[in-house]
């Protein structure tokens, strides 16, 4: 996932990386308003082409999207608000009489934008911050807590890469199987090794000596540039997002279909993407 490039927010610390990730899909999740979700969306797309990492994020699509569609239609069938029923199913047990409304269909939709909007951040997170950097940062806290999660994440690449070798082992062989029993079986094979794997990565931590590790000293840098300018923008974001939850044009089609008035969502939307897109413009200090 993660691989480093010449971008403010590869060269950023881990942490201030994380925060500016975090406050961008936190304002994607909570606000209510289809103009600024939009345009936190567009945000995190924006930021991951200034980032080089476009493409990659723009896979998280192939996930949202479907999850979206499935969201909207469970919305629909579920919810019973709303009062502009544009079908009726009848009787259909056990669920009682389906009226499918307007309101329950763009009150989907909205929760359809608002997973798309926190999955692309998610992404961007994942392909822009560096995990050892972000773990490293946490080692003061609790230094067993942050190595098994630097194990789990360098085993999990480990464990795919056997899965595909046990799946081509699996295929050339002249009996070989196809379907559940197949993929069982690979899946049986993956977890016989990663419990191989655990055994041995555990005896070699204790011949280490990583189960006597203590907490390790404390170690001061000075922050950089890019490290003030995310914090600065997670910062704008989260003032945003205070601001857009307490006072901005919120939206609730269960209440009223009309979209809020586009002049301010616009203006918010805006403010969204400068302040999303501002620290990825100072390129200085960046080793290409």
């Amino acid at each position: 996932m993660y691989r480093r490039r010449a971008s403010p927010l590869h060269a950023a610390r881990a942490t201030a990386g994380a925060l500016f990730c975090i406050a961008g899909a936190t304002l994607g999740g909570v606000v209510s308003n289809p103009y600024v979700t939009f345009a936190v969306a567009l945000a995190a797309f924006a930021v991951a082409v200034a980032c080089d990492v476009g493409r990659d994020v723009a896979g998280s699509l192939r996930l949202s999207v479907p999850l979206s569609i499935v969201l909207v239609v469970i919305n629909v069938l579920i919810v019973r608000r709303g009062l502009t029923v544009f079908a009726r199913l009848g009787e259909v047990p056990p669920f009682g009489q389906l009226d499918l409304t307007v309101e329950a269909l763009v009150a989907g939709g909205l929760v359809a934008l608002h997973v798309i909007a926190v999955m692309a951040w998610a992404s961007v997170f994942a392909h822009c911050v560096n995990p050892d950097g972000l773990l490293d940062a946490f080692r003061r806290l609790s230094f067993r807590s942050a190595l098994s999660a630097t194990l789990a994440t360098r085993l999990i690449p480990v464990l795919s890469r056997d899965a595909e070798r046990f799946a081509e082992a699996q295929r050339c062989r002249p009996e070989a199987r196809t379907g559940t029993r197949a993929r069982a079986a690979v899946v049986r094979a993956v977890a016989t090794g990663a419990l191989d794997r655990a055994l041995d990565v555990a005896a070699t931590l204790e011949v280490r000596g990583y189960a006597i590790a203590g907490r390790p000293p404390r170690r001061r840098t000075a922050r950089s540039r890019h490290d003030l300018a995310l914090l600065a923008a997670a910062a704008g974001l989260v003032a945003l997002t205070v601001y857009a939850v307490a006072a901005g044009p919120g939206y609730d089609p269960y209440d009223d279909l009309s979209l809020p008035a586009a002049g301010p969502s616009l203006a918010l939307g805006a403010a969204v993407l400068a302040v999303a897109l501002a620290p990825m413009l100072d390129r200085r200090g960046i080793d290409p």
